[in-house]
């Protein structure tokens, strides 16, 4: 056999690359594609300086917002649930609403300050309205691009008109953040995670497929999704106390609404870890210790003194 300069046998076959080679090559590709796809998404949030990724734009988002709004609307009246728009209640719900979207503009540009980026101005594409829904149950939301719900279940725990714009100052904070685009950025980038691993797996057992994933889900839940989610709502907390208060709402009504709120259903809840929400107790301490920054919007915006706890 002869024995070519560099000691190899000239008769020794060349390996090709295998089946495995190709899933780890197609597995790399993917992790590189999500990386940038994840990095290029990056951007400063101005109302809270951190690292934020969009996995949609905010003309996309307002789509979204209507349509889900008009499936609401339209369940609710055909329950006959819709609570007329000129029902005591939804005036009073329309009137918070009113006042605190009218001074969007001042904390969008008072946080981007802050932050020291140019304010931005995807709320100004907002189609905002609300919408009154008889139920017992105790929630409110607003839909990406401003479109809002309150149900009348929660007025008994509200109590007042100040604890209603905390919360109600809150879910317009998650349109105002974005956090609907953040998260379907979120959601393809574990779709993306999923597929490699996919292709990682293909040639192992079945069952030791459905062990590997399981894992990898749980790994992802506990890792990634519910801290991502607590992050959004102590998010919404900080700008939703600072919209209510900069509305001449009292900002410290916060703190016994969420008393009441952490007591619904016998105080009964996960873990913080296991939740996308913020334990109450640590909810509320972080409520706490905002109280002087909000004390400062109110005073900015408004013609009395921020009242005292």
């Amino acid at each position: 056999m002869q024995i070519n300069p560099l000691g190899q046998g000239m008769g020794t076959q060349r390996r090709g690359f295998g089946l495995g080679s190709i899933r780890w090559i197609i597995m790399i590709g993917f992790a590189i594609y999500a990386a940038v796809s994840w990095m290029g998404s990056a951007k400063k949030d101005p109302y809270t300086g951190q690292t934020a990724h969009y996995g949609a734009s905010t003309d996309e988002e307002v789509q979204l917002g209507s349509q889900a709004f008009d499936q609401v609307v339209g369940d609710a009246k055909s329950q006959n649930a819709l609570l007329p728009a000129d029902s005591q209640v939804s005036q009073q719900i329309r009137g918070i609403a009113q006042r605190l979207i009218a001074r969007v503009p001042d904390v969008t540009q008072a946080l981007a300050a802050e932050n020291g980026v140019a304010a931005p101005e995807d709320y100004r594409s907002f189609q905002w309205d609300v919408a009154v829904i008889q139920s017992d149950e105790a929630n409110a939301f607003c839909l990406p691009g401003g479109k809002m719900a309150v149900y009348t279940g929660l007025l008994p725990v509200a109590q007042n008109q100040d604890a209603m714009a905390v919360v109600m100052g809150h879910e317009i904070a998650h349109a105002l953040l974005r956090h609907g685009s953040q998260r379907m950025a979120q959601q393809k980038l574990m779709q993306m995670g999923q597929m490699a691993a996919g292709v990682a797996l293909g040639g192992m057992d079945p069952t030791q497929q459905r062990a590997v994933m399981g894992a990898l889900g749980a790994g992802a839940q506990y890792g990634l999704i519910l801290p991502y989610g607590r992050n959004h709502e102590t998010q919404a907390d900080e700008v939703g106390l600072m919209l209510a208060a900069a509305a001449c709402f009292n900002p410290h009504e916060a703190i016994p609404l969420w008393e009441r709120m952490s007591q619904m259903g016998g105080g009964q809840r996960p873990p913080e870890f296991a939740s996308t929400h913020p334990d109450p107790e640590n909810r509320i301490q972080h409520l706490t210790e905002l109280m002087p920054r909000a004390e400062a919007f109110y005073n900015k915006y408004c013609s009395t003194p921020a009242p005292k706890q």
